[in-house]
Protein backbone atom coordinates (compact mmCIF):
# COMPACT_ATOMS: atom_id res chain seq x y z
CA UNK A 1 0.00 0.00 0.00
CA UNK A 2 2.78 2.97 1.12
CA UNK A 3 4.74 1.78 -1.71
CA UNK A 4 2.55 2.14 -4.21
CA UNK A 5 1.42 5.90 -2.44
CA UNK A 6 4.85 6.84 -2.81
CA UNK A 7 4.94 5.86 -6.26
CA UNK A 8 2.28 8.46 -6.71
CA UNK A 9 3.61 11.10 -4.87
CA UNK A 10 6.68 11.10 -7.23
CA UNK A 11 4.55 11.30 -9.99
CA UNK A 12 2.71 13.98 -8.34
CA UNK A 13 6.22 16.17 -7.71
CA UNK A 14 7.46 15.24 -11.03
CA UNK A 15 4.62 16.28 -12.70
CA UNK A 16 5.22 19.83 -10.99
CA UNK A 17 8.86 19.96 -11.37
CA UNK A 18 9.41 20.08 -7.66
CA UNK A 19 11.72 16.68 -7.99
CA UNK A 20 14.38 17.82 -11.36
CA UNK A 21 16.76 15.11 -10.88
CA UNK A 22 16.93 11.54 -10.64
CA UNK A 23 18.93 11.26 -7.48
CA UNK A 24 16.39 13.17 -5.35
CA UNK A 25 14.07 10.82 -6.92
CA UNK A 26 15.00 7.96 -5.53
CA UNK A 27 15.78 9.30 -2.66
CA UNK A 28 11.44 10.12 -1.86
CA UNK A 29 11.05 6.68 -3.35
CA UNK A 30 13.41 4.81 -1.01
CA UNK A 31 12.50 6.62 2.32
CA UNK A 32 9.08 5.32 3.90
CA UNK A 33 7.94 8.79 5.13
CA UNK A 34 4.89 6.65 6.77
CA UNK A 35 7.69 5.65 9.42
CA UNK A 36 8.34 9.56 9.87
CA UNK A 37 4.87 10.39 10.88
CA UNK A 38 2.97 9.35 14.28
CA UNK A 39 0.92 6.47 13.68
CA UNK A 40 -2.19 8.50 13.36
CA UNK A 41 -1.05 10.38 10.81
CA UNK A 42 -0.09 7.29 9.00
CA UNK A 43 -3.05 7.32 6.36
CA UNK A 44 -2.40 10.87 4.84
CA UNK A 45 1.70 10.15 5.32
CA UNK A 46 1.82 10.44 1.43
CA UNK A 47 -0.23 13.24 1.41
CA UNK A 48 1.69 16.68 -0.30
CA UNK A 49 0.92 18.74 2.84
CA UNK A 50 2.79 19.26 6.11
CA UNK A 51 1.61 17.04 8.99
CA UNK A 52 1.97 17.59 12.67
CA UNK A 53 4.33 15.60 14.84
CA UNK A 54 3.68 17.14 18.34
CA UNK A 55 4.97 20.18 20.33
CA UNK A 56 3.06 22.71 18.50
CA UNK A 57 6.14 21.36 15.10
CA UNK A 58 5.60 19.89 12.22
CA UNK A 59 7.05 17.60 9.06
CA UNK A 60 7.34 19.72 5.95
CA UNK A 61 5.02 18.78 2.85
CA UNK A 62 7.54 16.60 0.60
CA UNK A 63 7.40 19.15 -2.48
CA UNK A 64 9.47 21.42 0.33
CA UNK A 65 11.83 18.65 1.33
CA UNK A 66 12.09 18.17 -2.64
CA UNK A 67 12.57 21.74 -3.16
CA UNK A 68 14.81 22.36 -0.90
CA UNK A 69 17.51 18.93 -1.90
CA UNK A 70 17.05 19.99 -5.14
CA UNK A 71 18.10 23.70 -4.40
CA UNK A 72 21.11 23.06 -2.29
CA UNK A 73 22.42 20.39 -5.13
CA UNK A 74 23.63 17.95 -2.69
CA UNK A 75 26.38 15.03 -3.59
CA UNK A 76 27.73 11.98 -2.16
CA UNK A 77 30.20 12.59 0.46
CA UNK A 78 29.22 16.21 1.46
CA UNK A 79 29.40 17.45 5.25
CA UNK A 80 25.81 18.46 5.88
CA UNK A 81 24.18 20.79 8.99
CA UNK A 82 19.94 20.25 9.30
CA UNK A 83 18.44 23.17 11.53
CA UNK A 84 15.49 21.52 12.88
CA UNK A 85 15.36 17.73 13.01
CA UNK A 86 11.77 17.39 13.30
CA UNK A 87 10.83 13.93 12.94
CA UNK A 88 14.48 13.32 11.09
CA UNK A 89 12.35 12.50 7.75
CA UNK A 90 14.02 15.56 6.01
CA UNK A 91 17.56 14.03 7.39
CA UNK A 92 16.54 10.65 6.20
CA UNK A 93 16.05 11.43 2.57
CA UNK A 94 19.11 14.01 2.95
CA UNK A 95 21.07 10.79 4.27
CA UNK A 96 20.12 9.07 1.11
CA UNK A 97 21.38 11.99 -1.14
CA UNK A 98 25.22 12.55 0.64
CA UNK A 99 25.60 8.57 0.68
CA UNK A 100 27.37 6.36 3.34
CA UNK A 101 30.96 8.68 2.58
CA UNK A 102 28.76 11.75 3.63
CA UNK A 103 26.88 12.76 6.99
CA UNK A 104 24.47 14.71 8.48
CA UNK A 105 24.44 16.49 11.54
CA UNK A 106 20.97 17.76 12.89
CA UNK A 107 19.99 19.52 16.07
CA UNK A 108 16.85 19.99 17.33
CA UNK A 109 15.91 22.05 20.30
CA UNK A 110 13.27 19.52 21.86
CA UNK A 111 14.33 16.74 23.17
CA UNK A 112 11.61 14.33 22.68
CA UNK A 113 11.61 15.02 19.19
CA UNK A 114 15.48 14.53 18.95
CA UNK A 115 14.68 11.43 20.69
CA UNK A 116 11.77 10.15 18.33
CA UNK A 117 14.24 11.34 15.40
CA UNK A 118 16.94 9.18 16.28
CA UNK A 119 14.37 5.62 16.97
CA UNK A 120 12.89 6.58 13.38
CA UNK A 121 16.06 7.10 11.55
CA UNK A 122 17.53 3.70 13.54
CA UNK A 123 13.87 2.14 12.13
CA UNK A 124 15.04 2.31 8.62
CA UNK A 125 18.80 1.87 9.76
CA UNK A 126 20.35 4.88 8.35
CA UNK A 127 23.71 5.65 10.31
CA UNK A 128 25.05 8.43 8.38
CA UNK A 129 23.07 10.92 10.57
CA UNK A 130 23.46 12.11 14.02
CA UNK A 131 20.43 13.92 16.44
CA UNK A 132 22.28 16.57 18.67
CA UNK A 133 19.55 18.14 21.23
CA UNK A 134 20.35 22.83 21.46
CA UNK A 135 19.85 25.97 19.45
CA UNK A 136 19.46 25.76 15.90
CA UNK A 137 19.76 29.42 15.58
CA UNK A 138 23.88 28.80 16.99
CA UNK A 139 24.45 25.73 14.67
CA UNK A 140 26.41 23.26 15.26
CA UNK A 141 30.29 24.56 15.73
CA UNK A 142 31.36 21.05 16.72
CA UNK A 143 31.26 19.74 13.68
CA UNK A 144 32.20 22.56 11.20
CA UNK A 145 32.72 23.89 8.53
CA UNK A 146 29.58 22.09 6.24
CA UNK A 147 29.45 22.14 2.60
CA UNK A 148 25.65 22.70 3.02
CA UNK A 149 23.55 24.14 5.80
CA UNK A 150 19.54 24.10 5.65
CA UNK A 151 16.58 25.36 8.02
CA UNK A 152 13.62 23.77 8.32
CA UNK A 153 12.22 26.69 10.30
CA UNK A 154 11.56 30.48 9.55
CA UNK A 155 14.57 32.85 10.55
CA UNK A 156 13.73 36.39 11.31
CA UNK A 157 17.12 37.15 9.67
CA UNK A 158 20.14 34.76 8.19
CA UNK A 159 22.27 34.28 11.50
CA UNK A 160 25.71 34.95 11.54
CA UNK A 161 26.54 31.88 13.06
CA UNK A 162 25.34 29.41 10.48
CA UNK A 163 27.01 31.40 8.07
CA UNK A 164 30.49 31.48 9.97
CA UNK A 165 30.28 27.63 9.70
CA UNK A 166 29.91 27.83 6.30
CA UNK A 167 32.55 25.90 3.98
CA UNK A 168 34.07 28.63 1.96
CA UNK A 169 32.37 26.84 -1.52
CA UNK A 170 29.14 26.15 0.81
CA UNK A 171 25.62 26.94 0.45
CA UNK A 172 22.65 27.95 2.92
CA UNK A 173 19.41 27.23 2.38
CA UNK A 174 16.85 29.57 5.04
CA UNK A 175 13.35 30.58 5.24
CA UNK A 176 13.50 33.90 6.45
CA UNK A 177 10.63 35.80 7.74
CA UNK A 178 7.63 35.68 10.46
CA UNK A 179 5.36 32.55 9.30
CA UNK A 180 5.19 33.84 6.03
CA UNK A 181 8.22 34.05 4.64
CA UNK A 182 11.39 33.87 1.32
CA UNK A 183 13.57 30.53 0.96
CA UNK A 184 16.75 32.02 0.89
CA UNK A 185 19.83 30.23 -1.04
CA UNK A 186 22.67 31.79 0.02
CA UNK A 187 25.83 31.02 -1.74
CA UNK A 188 29.69 31.29 -0.20
CA UNK A 189 32.66 31.84 -2.11
CA UNK A 190 35.48 32.55 0.47
CA UNK A 191 34.78 36.22 1.31
CA UNK A 192 31.93 36.88 -1.15
CA UNK A 193 28.49 36.04 -0.22
CA UNK A 194 25.20 36.07 -3.19
CA UNK A 195 21.96 35.52 -1.80
CA UNK A 196 18.88 34.67 -4.18
CA UNK A 197 15.30 34.57 -3.33
CA UNK A 198 14.05 31.10 -4.53
CA UNK A 199 10.47 32.22 -3.75
CA UNK A 200 7.74 32.17 -0.69
CA UNK A 201 7.14 29.52 1.69
CA UNK A 202 5.84 28.99 5.14
CA UNK A 203 7.42 27.10 8.38
CA UNK A 204 7.29 27.35 11.48
CA UNK A 205 9.47 29.50 13.71
CA UNK A 206 13.20 29.02 14.74
CA UNK A 207 13.01 29.83 18.36
CA UNK A 208 16.70 30.93 19.84
CA UNK A 209 19.17 33.07 20.77
CA UNK A 210 19.00 34.42 16.79
CA UNK A 211 15.48 33.25 16.00
CA UNK A 212 12.16 34.58 16.90
CA UNK A 213 10.98 35.19 20.56
CA UNK A 214 9.50 32.64 21.87
CA UNK A 215 5.74 32.07 22.03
Amino acid sequence: MYSQERERLVLELLKYSYIRSERVQQAVLTVPRELFVPSFQRSRAYDDTPLEIGHGQTISAPHMVAIMCEELSLREGQKVLEIGAGSGYHAAIVSYLVGKKGHVYSIERIASLAKKAKENLSQVNIKNVTVEVGDGSLGLPNYQPYDRIYVTCAAPSVPQALLDQLSDTGKLLIPVGDMYCDLLLVEKKGSEITTHNRGGCVFVPLLGKYGHQKR
